[in-house]
């Protein structure tokens, strides 16, 4: 398939990705709003002639955080425009980003050459910045079309994505050859961008800017005085964050497992997406004194789960909790960031489906920081060990707040490749 194919087949689809809007839209009715954004043809004031950064959702829109903020000191006189593609992203970079005006965001549009230059003709970028393998042939051409040069920033690519990018070599070996900087997480990674056509001297190894996550001081105090608040001092708290359908259930049948032994344990059960907040909240309810996020209800010591609801609320949820299981890993979606409660000296469990974070999870494993459980009964299990072992937990934590440290400084090295393109 060569861009041109691709280029048809996606006009043809078109019908397809109305009617995907149309379903997304009836679980969460942001997917209906701002559809012109979609396509280029309403988008709202932006002041053109700054730095363009991609952060396709959520999690990338994080990551992205610590970068924008840098970029923004590094050219104060240039504004940032930030684009994703849904909207809990778009709430998220609204959120982070609500008190620095030179800060403007919009949906990138899709990936259709009029739409791409339509997007290009507003926002006129002097550099792009795409956030880990979100690649779209079209405004890639387009950017190189105009002389923009694109930064792929904290770039991931698993063996399986590599094979079917291979399948497709037409179509992305001139769209990797045309990128300016591709900063990848580990040579492993480099080497396969290498082997599907990027130029050799295009890409370098800068490490995971994940490692440069920076905490807000004030983050612990408050969660500290939080729990005080809850009478939960000495409650054992754990959390299930970012858990996906198919998971919930695992983790609250460990949960009933440890309250027949610790029967004042408190689970904090965060979704990954905010139109399963009310199913998981009614599945939570059904089993357990259960209370939401949202609604400011207080935590009492009879409540056993607490459904976390909120957006932008992760880290604070996380530094609530004595031990962190992060999801997605126990059913096959790759696993999301256990950095975060890293971070915050937390032991970290996962599932086996860590792909996503296959290297991250492998240093925290060898360092100690992480432990893998297998089911409902493992998780429960390793939950109330470490509960029973709190130095076994210390330890843990400490183990992946180090490997944290180690490997801090991704950011400054990405940061001298975006200088040099900007001269």
């Amino acid at each position: 398939m060569n861009r041109t194919l691709y280029t048809l087949l996606f006009h043809l689809g078109l019908p397809l990705v109305a009617l995907r809007l149309f379903l997304r839209a009836r679980k969460a009715p942001a997917y209906g709003q701002r559809i012109g954004e979609r396509f280029a043809w309403t988008l709202p004031e932006l002041r053109p002639g700054g730095l363009w950064v991609h952060a396709v959702s959520v999690g990338e829109s994080i990551a992205a955080a610590p970068m924008v903020r840098a970029l923004l000191a590094a050219y104060p006189q240039l504004p940032v425009t930030i684009t994703c593609m849904t909207p809990t992203g778009s709430e998220r970079i609204r959120a982070l980003f609500a008190d620095e005006p030179r800060v403007q965001h919009c949906y990138l549009p899709y990936d259709l050459p009029w739409a791409a230059r339509r997007f290009l003709d507003r926002v006129q970028p002097r550099l792009g910045v795409i956030m880990e393998t979100e690649l779209w042939p079209n405004i890639i051409d387009q950017c190189a079309r105009r002389s923009i040069p694109v930064v792929l920033a904290n770039a991931r690519l698993s063996e399986r994505s590599a094979q079917g990018y291979g399948r497709f070599a037409g179509l992305t070996r001139p769209m990797l050859a045309q990128m300016s900087l591709i900063a990848v997480q580990t040579e492993t990674e480099a080497e396969r961008f290498r082997q599907l056509g990027a130029r050799a001297e295009a890409v370098q190894v800068t490490g995971s800017i994940k490692f440069d996550l920076k905490l807000d001081p004030q983050l612990q105090p408050r969660a500290q005085a939080l729990r005080e608040q809850w009478a939960a001092h000495n409650r054992p708290v754990w959390i299930a964050a970012s858990t996906h359908e198919g998971e919930d259930a695992q983790v609250l049948a460990a949960h009933r497992q440890l309250l027949a032994v610790h029967s004042d344990a408190l689970l904090i059960l965060v979704p990954r997406h905010p139109e399963r907040f009310t199913t998981v909240y009614e599945q939570c309810r059904e089993q357990f004194n259960s209370v939401r996020r949202s609604t400011g209800e207080a935590v009492e010591a009879k409540t056993q789960v607490l459904v976390g609801d909120t957006m932008g609320e992760l880290l604070f949820l996380y530094a609530l909790a004595d031990i962190a299981f992060v999801g997605g890993s126990l059913v096959p979606r790759g696993g999301h960031n256990p950095l975060e409660p890293a971070a915050l000296a937390l032991p970290v469990l996962m599932g086996p489906h860590v792909f996503n974070f296959l290297e991250i999870s492998s240093l925290l494993r060898e360092a100690g920081g992480l432990l893998q459980v297998d089911n409902a009964e493992s998780l429960g299990n390793e939950v109330r060990r470490l509960i029973e072992l709190a130095q076994d937990a210390r330890r843990m934590g400490e183990a992946g707040r180090q490997v944290m440290q180690a490997n801090q400084g991704a950011l400054k090295r990405l940061l001298d490749g975006i200088d040099a393109l900007m001269r």
